[in-house]
C-alpha cells in the first residue's frame, strides 16, 4: 500500500537528515501535539524540541494566576515550573531528541517591559494593571498577541535563528495557536516570520473543543493530514507530566487520536528542503538570551 502524503513528507524528511525544530510554547506542548511523530521521528532523523516559555515570575500574581496555581495545588510559582522544566526533561529524554528551554516567561505571569507611569504602587493592590495579559479568559486566551509583546515576539525569532542557523536547510514545526492561546498564536507568528518552511500542528487537547482560525489556514492554504504512528505509547508520555495531567484530563483517560498537521497541498507533494545547514545543536551547546540548554 502507498504511504500517505504525510508519511511521505516524513520519509523524505528522514532520508535528507534536514535538521527540525519543534516549537512548543510551553512545557508539554510538542508532546501533547507531536508526541507520536516525535517519538517515530527523533530516532531517525535531527529533532530539537525548543520550549519557549519556560519560566514564572515571582509575585504579586494576577487573580488569573493565582487560580492556576491553586488548581495546580502549587505554593509557589517558581517552584511549579522548576518541577515542570524536570518534568519535560524526563519526558523527552524518552523520545531520542534534543532538548532546549528558552528561559522565556509564561503568558500567565508576564509583565509589561515598562510598567504605565503611576501604577507602581497600584501594582502592589491590583497586579493585573503591570501584567501583559490582565486576565486569562479575557486577554490571555483570546488569540491577540498584545502589542506589549513585541519583544518576546522578537526574542521566540532570535532563539529560532540561532538554532536553525540559515535560512535554508531547516524545518520548523509550529503550534496552529487552536484555542487562541497568545502564547501558541505569538510562537506560530515568529515561525511564519522566520523566513523558514513551516508545518503547522493542531493543538491537543484544545483541538477536541476549538477549531484553527479559518483565516489564517485559507490565508496560506493549509491542508491538514492525520498522523499515526507511535500513538500507542503516547498516553504514558504525556502522564510523565504529573504537575498537568490530570487538570487537562479530569479522570485520567488521555484519548487516543491522530496527530494532525498542515502544510500547503503542494508542499506536500514537493516535499522537505534540503539539508543545507547543520543539524541544531552540532557539535556545540547552544544558548541564547535567556536560554538554558
Amino acid at each position: 500500500m502507498a504511504d500517505d502524503p504525510l508519511t511521505r513528507f516524513v520519509r523524505t524528511l528522514v532520508r535528507s537528515e534536514v535538521p527540525v525544530l519543534v516549537l512548543s510554547p510551553h512545557l508539554d506542548d510538542a508532546v501533547l501535539s507531536c508526541g507520536g511523530l516525535l517519538g517515530w521521528a527523533g530516532r531517525r532523523a535531527p529533532v530539537t524540541v525548543a520550549t519557549l516559555f519556560t519560566e514564572a515570575a515571582p509575585p504579586p500574581h494576577t487573580l488569573s494566576a493565582r487560580q492556576y496555581l491553586k488548581q495546580m495545588g502549587a505554593g509557589d510559582a517558581e517552584e511549579l515550573y522548576a518541577e515542570r522544566r524536570a518534568e519535560d526533561r524526563r519526558a523527552l529524554a524518552r523520545l531520542d531528541v534534543r532538548r532546549y528551554h528558552a528561559g522565556l516567561v509564561d503568558g500567565l505571569f508576564r509583565r509589561l517591559p515598562r510598567a504605565r507611569p503611576g501604577t507602581e504602587r497600584l501594582a502592589r493592590l491590583l497586579p493585573e494593571a503591570v501584567h501583559v495579559y490582565p486576565t486569562y479568559r479575557l486577554h490571555l486566551s483570546r488569540g491577540h498577541v498584545s502589542p506589549h509583546d513585541t519583544g518576546t515576539l522578537r526574542a521566540v525569532g532570535e532563539t529560532v535563528d540561532a538554532l536553525l542557523p540559515g535560512r535554508t536547510g531547516g524545518l520548523v514545526l509550529a503550534p496552529l495557536g487552536v484555542g487562541g492561546h497568545a502564547d501558541h498564536v505569538l510562537v506560530r507568528t515568529a515561525a511564519e516570520r522566520s523566513g523558514r518552511p513551516v508545518v503547522y500542528y493542531s493543538d491537543f487537547p484544545y483541538d477536541l473543543h476549538a477549531a484553527a482560525d479559518p483565516r489564517f489556514t485559507a490565508r496560506h492554504r493549509l491542508v491538514a493530514r492525520d498522523w499515526v504512528r507511535g500513538l500507542d505509547g503516547k498516553a504514558e508520555l504525556i502522564r510523565e507530566y504529573r504537575t498537568q495531567a490530570d487538570a487537562l484530563f479530569p479522570g485520567g483517560r488521555v484519548p487516543r487520536v491522530p496527530e494532525v498537521y498542515l502544510l500547503p497541498e503542494a508542499a506536500w507533494e514537493t516535499g522537505p528542503p534540503a539539508s543545507a545547514a547543520p543539524a541544531p545543536g552540532s557539535g556545540r551547546r547552544i544558548r541564547t538570551a535567556g536560554g538554558v540548554p
